[in-house]
Formats: structure tokens, sequence, C-alpha cells
């Protein structure tokens, strides 16, 4: 399954629509997800942003050898988008760091 985090853009057909970094980590744990695509600003930051569901997957390859999906980034806002491009890159290296090890 695709899963596809935003607050206002239309869903791309295939894609499963969720808004808030929690249903896109419960999705995430069922082992199901092949690829993600992310938006940061979703409306309401307490109730979180794509750079958290980022960090749950970083930390999930990290400490439980989580197997990450493809991901992707597609907010507007630069900035947050570079924070979330430099975790997928960390991401990519821990998967690395355990492939030759």
């Amino acid at each position: 399954m695709k899963v596809f985090l935003d607050d206002e853009r239309p869903t791309p057909a295939g894609w499963v629509r969720v808004y808030w970094p929690d249903e896109a980590i419960e999705w995430l744990k069922t082992g199901q997800v092949v690829a993600l695509s992310l938006d940061h600003d979703l409306g309401d930051d307490e109730r979180g942003t794509g750079y958290d569901v980022v960090l749950w997957i970083e930390e999930q390859v990290a400490l439980h050898g989580f197997r990450p999906p493809a991901i992707q980034v597609h907010s507007a806002n630069s900035s947050a988008r570079e924070k979330m491009e430099a975790g997928i890159r960390a991401i990519e290296r821990l998967v690395g760091q355990r492939r030759t090890t």
C-alpha cells in the first residue's frame, strides 16, 4: 500500500490518505506500506508534522530493525523539506549499515 500524508492536497490515485502523523505511523506498523509521501505542515503542529513520521521511522530502523518503505517529501515548506530529506538520508545510511554488518 502507498500512504499519502497531507491536510490539503488531493490524494493521488492508488494512495491511502492520512491527515496526521499518528495515522501514518499506524499504517507503517502493519508492515504493508511500500511507499510513503509526506507533507510537513498539517495544520496543527501540536498534533504533529511529517517530520515526526521521519523521526519515528529513523528510531524504528535504528533500534528495532524496521524495514522502511520508499519515502518521498512533497512539502512546499523548503526548510522543513530539507530537514525531512536529511532524516531520510540518515534512514538510508542506517539501512545500508545494517546490510553490510
